[in-house]
């Protein structure tokens, strides 16, 4: 690549060494464990890092994907051109607690948060304790379970624009609805969050915890690598009771499979490839559009080079 060398060197005037690695294998950073290399994956350590990291890709004129902990995406087999910035609990995960307020730095992942809001004996995030994902993640997909979602206690976020400006959102500026936010529009990469949680009784939210980690365990098939659930909800139904009664539980292409235990998961069952996963993602589709006249269309986000 002909920016390499000259890219490198700028970052090394801001960055550790181990901040960022080029032809990354982006099966490394992803909870599906598919994908191709990335040219270059950057993991900044604060808002400042990634206004420089911004400015730098807009000089270079690169393309840049923002990550957070890698559980709802699928990279292609092809990997990513350019640049991805991956928030990470390592580099970019501190949480405090202010009042009833959690802050917490976008790679902090939403069982250290949900965690660390037990430990200061506040509610509201219980729900939260067991999806896969970095608290940067929940807010760009507005992820909920159990009846919560992140747009019941966000307050405000702090994020960084494409050409580097930090800006600061209050909840009404997100345009939160089912599995969105505007940052899915903005491309603008969230890097502080607070939320707004209740006191309660650090027995009941523990409890709480424990009952969504039990109940998580049970339905849904964590001994093999996923991107979580696979489709979004259709209006009136479930994905997963759709593509179970049309018998596609066990369905296989390639290494992918549909979960024996879940059917709303696709699941890499063994060197599974991202084109395996499409092809599979396309044929549930498919049967079920046949047998209920209903389309399903994929919840997890799909990137990287056709």
């Amino acid at each position: 690549m002909f920016w390499e060398e000259s890219f490198g060197m700028q970052l090394e005037k801001f960055l550790r060494p181990e901040q960022f690695i080029f032809s990354a294998p982006m099966s490394e950073q992803t909870t599906f464990k598919i994908g191709g290399e990335a040219d270059l994956l950057i993991f900044p350590s604060s808002a400042e890092e990634v206004s420089k990291i911004f400015k730098l890709v807009d000089l270079f004129d690169l393309p840049c994907v923002i990550l957070g902990n890698g559980s709802n995406v699928l990279v292609r087999d092809k990997g990513i051109r350019g640049v991805v910035v991956k928030f990470t609990e390592k580099f970019f995960g501190n949480i405090r607690c202010e009042d009833n307020k959690i802050i917490a730095c976008a790679g902090a992942e939403l069982k250290s948060v949900s965690d660390f809001a037990a430990e200061n004996s506040l509610t509201g995030l219980e729900f939260a304790c067991g999806i896969p994902g970095s608290i940067g993640g929940a807010i760009f997909m507005n992820a909920g379970a159990y009846d919560g979602e992140m747009k019941n206690i966000i307050a405000k976020v702090k994020a960084v624009t494409p050409n580097g400006e930090l800006v600061e959102f209050g909840r009404a500026d997100l345009d939160l609805g089912y599995r969105h936010s505007i940052f899915q529009e903005n491309n603008c990469a969230i890097c502080e969050v607070e939320l707004n949680l209740q006191r309660g009784n650090i027995e009941e939210i523990k409890n709480k915890m424990a009952e969504f980690t039990t109940q998580r365990e049970s339905k849904q098939p964590l001994d093999f690598p996923s991107a979580g659930s696979t489709f979004k909800r259709p209006e009136g139904n479930f994905a997963g009771t759709l593509i179970d009664k049309a018998g596609l539980k066990g369905l296989k292409i390639g290494g992918a499979m549909v979960s024996e235990k879940h059917a709303g998961f696709v699941v890499n069952a063994g060197n599974a490839t991202a084109q395996d996963v499409l092809n599979l993602i396309s044929e549930v589709e498919r049967r079920v559009n046949e047998t209920y006249g209903i389309e399903l269309s994929p919840e997890v986000r799909i990137i990287g080079e056709e």
